[in-house]
């Protein structure tokens, strides 16, 4: 039997969730809807309506990992055009506003970081 052909996707896709895995990124789906629910559109172009994507600020490949104060909703064309290049770069070349992007990511990492700190309420249902 000939041996099964992988594919460079396959192969390229295969790398990722290694690599992401190997990260020790902790983001759980509940702090991606409060992240989603938190911006509301894409981070990078304001795009509203749009399936959005988890997106690195700092990519993976550089160090980055799926954490809270890292991940922001992306459209399919920003995080596709922004691949693994670095931030501040690849905005002023796709001349979107990086000072209002920055601003409002701290501003929305630190709202988040605080609830995220907050106890958990107790149970109705105690006595």
């Amino acid at each position: 039997m000939p041996a099964v052909r992988q594919t460079r996707r396959a192969h390229a896709a295969r790398r990722r969730t290694k690599r992401v895995a190997a990260s020790g990124s902790d983001l759980t789906n509940d702090q991606w809807f409060r992240i989603l629910e938190a911006w509301a559109c894409c981070a990078y172009c304001g795009a509203d309506g749009v399936a959005l994507q988890k997106d690195c600020v700092l990519p993976i490949s550089r160090g980055g990992r799926y954490t809270l104060d890292n991940v922001v909703p992306a459209c399919a064309s920003c995080n596709a055009s922004k691949c693994n290049t670095e931030l501040t770069s690849w905005m002023r070349r796709r001349r979107l506003d990086e000072p209002q992007f920055l601003r409002r990511w701290i501003e929305i990492t630190r709202a988040l970081q605080t609830t995220e700190d907050l106890p958990a309420p107790a149970s109705a249902a105690t006595p």
